[in-house]
């Protein structure tokens, strides 16, 4: 597709126009429990750390409508945005039901909107078909809401098919790259794709480009490889959000996410109205609020280019419960299960320098200088069996904070659960 250079100016003008924006993927199908409290609550919890707003994944015409009417009661009153994610997957929705969820919120002060126009974004979606978005375009214009199309069709995970999609759905205005994890390989996800799929959005189309960042991903439903799986994300929560400051710079950072408790990303705190179904039983117990923490210092630090002063001297520190190899006495071990390292990782945020020192078992120490703000190191699983890892912030040779974890790691595992306990010093 080419543009005259007045039209690519165009573009350019729209898309600068707007700042950046950090939002996270919130699963309406794990709040039928709900009230209006529920939801402030978790919207206060997002603003503490920096996030303007939710994706909000519905996939069924059902009790989520109902409740989502009220998460859009709750932002409008603290101040908060919130967008459709259609959950077309494993959802139910035709797209009369898309068309008026998003004409009855089009007008709301808590909609968010790109360009002025609202955005509206999923979870799959290119089995509809491009004629189906096109028609759910053109039916909210004509009731006079214009919108700012941002899907994110999950086959399409590589740039080199990324100009085919455009092509051939020309109701995409921006696209959301799904994909914070590699594809089943022991190695980092890179920027490759991030950066050639948003440099296609901002010369082709009118954005945004909306960047996946996530701290985890497993899952354990014993049900076969489709849902049993662990991919390669022991530090990612801090090297993907570095490639979104240093290397994508994106229009919006989407977190994935805020309450998936089935695939182990969550970094809300664990709402007991929430039935948690056969997650139960790798998600209690496995708090993942302290990764807000971390999640605080670098939304900061992306959405003003430059890196925050930290304030208090803390220490963000992840690990499973057992080792990778151990044969646990039910279930099933998830593929990708050989790719996780056997090890306790730390994200230091200091305010000046200090060493940081991690122990574990007999003989089992390491040790690194941190600079001043956020940095990360690791500890590998100790040889011994029934350990619990020892955090220090040691500067000029006085222990400033020190603590222990709170659960043991053990060769004695009910269920494989390769999702990680986190806590902070």
């Amino acid at each position: 597709m080419k543009l005259t250079a007045a039209a690519a100016l165009l573009i350019g003008a729209a898309r600068l126009a707007q700042a950046r924006t950090v939002v996270a993927h919130f699963m309406v199908q794990n709040t039928p429990q709900y009230t209006l409290a529920d939801w402030q609550n978790d919207i206060r919890a997002a603003q503490d750390i920096g996030i303007q707003g939710f994706a909000m994944n519905i996939a069924n015409y059902d009790y989520e409508v109902n409740q989502s009417s009220t998460a859009w009661q709750a932002a409008e009153q603290l101040g908060f945005k919130l967008f459709w994610s259609f959950d077309m997957a494993g959802g139910s929705m035709s797209m009369q039901q898309i068309i008026s969820l998003v004409a009855a919120h089009a007008n709301s002060s808590a909609t968010y909107r790109w360009n002025n126009k609202v955005l509206v974004s999923t979870f799959s979606g290119e089995n509809q078909g491009p004629d189906q978005w096109a028609f759910m375009k053109s039916q909210l214009a004509s009731q006079g809401v214009q919108v700012a199309f941002a899907p994110a069709f999950i086959s399409y995970r590589h740039a080199n098919q990324f100009n085919s999609m455009l092509s051939s759905f020309p109701a995409v205005d921006g696209f959301f790259n799904w994909w914070a994890w590699p594809e089943d390989s022991p190695t980092n996800v890179t920027t490759t794709d991030d950066i050639a799929m948003q440099n296609a959005i901002h010369s082709q189309r009118t954005g945004p480009y909306i960047m996946a960042v996530s701290p985890w991903q497993f899952k354990n439903l014993g049900s076969g490889t489709d849902n049993d799986w662990v991919e390669f994300c022991d530090q990612c929560w801090d090297y993907r959000w570095r490639q979104a400051i240093n290397d994508v710079k994106p229009d919006i950072v989407e977190i994935i996410s805020w309450n998936d408790y089935g695939e182990s990303h969550y970094i809300a705190d664990i709402n007991p109205k929430v039935d948690l179904q056969d997650a139960a039983k790798y998600v209690n117990g496995f708090e993942h609020g302290p990764w807000r923490t971390m999640g605080k210092h670098f939304i900061n630090w992306y959405l003003n280019s430059a890196q925050p002063a930290v304030t208090q001297d803390q220490v963000v520190f992840w690990y499973r419960s057992h080792w990778k190899n151990d044969v646990c006495s039910s279930g099933l071990r998830p593929r990708n299960a050989d790719f996780v390292q056997d090890a306790i990782f730390v994200e230091a945020l200091l305010t000046s320098s200090a060493t940081i020192a991690m122990d574990i078992g007999i003989n089992n120490h390491r040790e690194y200088v941190a600079p001043a703000g956020a940095s990360s190191g690791w500890v590998p699983f100790p040889s011994s069996d029934n350990e619990i890892p020892f955090i220090q912030i040691i500067r000029n040779g006085q222990v400033v904070k020190a603590i222990h974890g709170s659960k043991f790691i053990s060769h004695s595992c009910s269920v494989y659960n390769f999702n990680p306990w986190v806590g902070v010093l």
